[in-house]
């Protein structure tokens, strides 16, 4: 990140049912800010400009050559030009709570994806619906990946790339039944004595591991409500739909796919 141009507009490089993505463009429009809004997925000189930057990822707040990871807002609010304003935060054990809700939310939804239904294709996104409840259950997997075995925070390892042999619906079910386990197990044993206060490590900006076990929570809490809409999709009453309160205290998005783009 470089030094403020002032001299340039504010550009938002995006694409749908991209959670962060989503979230910056809010957090931008709540503190009235007007920009330029560029989904990558249909504009072909958005990547472009990203990798004149030097970056080949979303979302990304720029300004000339200043820019900024939308995930962190500190640092969107600093090239957007405005002051950044923290918010109040759950404590650990109650963002584990929440995380844990919202993975058996994401099994229950899961579950009702017909087998032949699960390679169907997101609207506008290429992600299947195969890769989306995986994305759900590979978000927490990274962060226990992290505090487990300090392994690298990428974005690389979000991308939801499936791994060998989840060929079925069970395949995909009994990962996501091992990574909540795992992750009950961590708190039960290292979890709950974890100083939070750290440096998170991660890809996107300077950050505690606290803001990284909130990010968690959210982020795996929003497609999992992208997981119901798909579940709607296919003319089925999602099983146990999350509600507001299973998300009270997380700073989850106002939409559920994007502001811009509908889910169809």
């Amino acid at each position: 990140m470089r030094a403020r141009d002032t001299e340039t507009s504010l550009k938002v490089y995006w694409q749908p049912g991209c959670s962060s993505c989503l979230k910056t463009k809010e957090f931008l429009l709540a503190n009235g800010v007007e920009f330029e809004s560029i989904n990558v997925i249909e504009d072909e000189n958005g990547y472009k400009e990203l990798a004149a930057l030097g970056l080949k990822l979303v979302p990304i707040v720029a300004r000339g050559k200043d820019w900024a990871n939308g995930a962190v807002f500190r640092d969107v609010a600093r090239v957007a030009g405005f002051e950044w304003h923290s918010h109040d935060m759950l404590s650990p054990e109650e963002m584990v709570d929440r995380i844990d809700g919202i993975l058996a939310g994401a099994r229950r939804l899961a579950v009702q994806i017909p087998e032949d239904r699960l390679d169907d294709m997101l609207s506008g996104r290429p992600r299947s619906y195969r890769q989306l409840a995986y994305h759900v259950f590979n978000i927490v997997e990274v962060f226990l990946d992290r505090v487990e075995r300090d392994a690298p925070f990428t974005y690389e390892a979000l991308l939801s790339i499936l791994p060998d042999g989840m060929d079925t619906l069970q395949d995909l079910l009994d990962y996501a039944g091992g990574i909540q386990e795992r992750f009950r197990r961590w708190w039960e044993t290292a979890g709950r004595d974890t100083d939070f206060d750290q440096p998170g490590k991660v890809y996107y900006g300077d950050v505690t591991l606290l803001e990284v076990l909130e990010r968690t929570g959210w982020h795996s809490g929003q497609h999992t409500r992208q997981l119901a809409l798909v579940v709607e999709s296919l003319g089925l009453e999602p099983d146990g739909p999350l509600t507001d309160a299973d998300f009270a205290g997380l700073p989850m998005p106002n939409e559920v796919w994007d502001n811009e783009k509908t889910f169809d």
